[in-house]
């Protein structure tokens, strides 16, 4: 024999049961019995206490949560102005160069730049052939240095720091030109 399902006999207890489930528990004391347990399951379970929390205690979580997120922005905020004055300290600070140091730097520059012109000077090749490629080099190398000294005669006297750079380039230029005419024409005068 078939009995009610769980289902059927909630159905039964709502009043919404089928009219087999009906018939069926009206033959059947098993089903009843299983009905009437179904019942006094309801009825312990409304019986006991309701239990609820001793106190809201969402302002307090709220609370937690707000100062957590206060805490971290302070910490970013934190570091953001740290970041930020480094990089500020870089940028103003860089060339950190006492101007002293500066200075020196720039004599010392000055200095070897003359003494790679007196170089120049004393080795003018005096009647040697030099290559149509060595030649069209050595114009484009003092069209350069021309330029530089163009920029140095109008740079003012307190702008150090680009003096410096333009100096160095002329010096750099001057031994590639010291290269090119000393030590290239001495091999083409053997």
């Amino acid at each position: 024999m078939t009995h009610c399902t769980m289902d059927d006999l909630l159905a039964l207890r709502a009043s919404e049961g089928s009219v087999w489930a009906r018939r069926h528990l009206e033959t059947c004391g098993e089903c009843r019995h299983e009905l009437e347990a179904l019942y006094q399951r309801v009825a312990q379970l409304k019986a006991l206490p309701s239990r609820s929390p001793a106190r809201d205690r969402w302002p307090e979580i709220r609370a937690a949560v707000v100062g957590a997120r206060r805490r971290r922005a302070r910490r970013w905020a934190g570091w953001s102005m740290a970041a930020a004055a480094g990089l500020a300290g870089v940028l103003v600070f860089h060339p950190f160069t006492p101007p002293a140091a500066r200075a020196d730097e720039l004599a010392r520059v000055r200095a070897t730049s003359a003494q790679l012109e007196n170089q120049l000077r004393s080795s003018e090749p005096d009647g040697r052939v030099v290559s149509g490629r060595d030649a069209a080099l050595i114009a484009q190398l003092e069209d350069q240095i021309a330029l530089i000294d163009g920029a140095l005669a109008s740079q003012r006297a307190s702008a150090q720091d680009a003096q410096l750079q333009l100096w160095q380039q002329r010096v750099n230029l001057m031994n590639q030109l010291v290269q090119v005419r000393v030590v290239r024409a001495s091999y083409v005068g053997l």
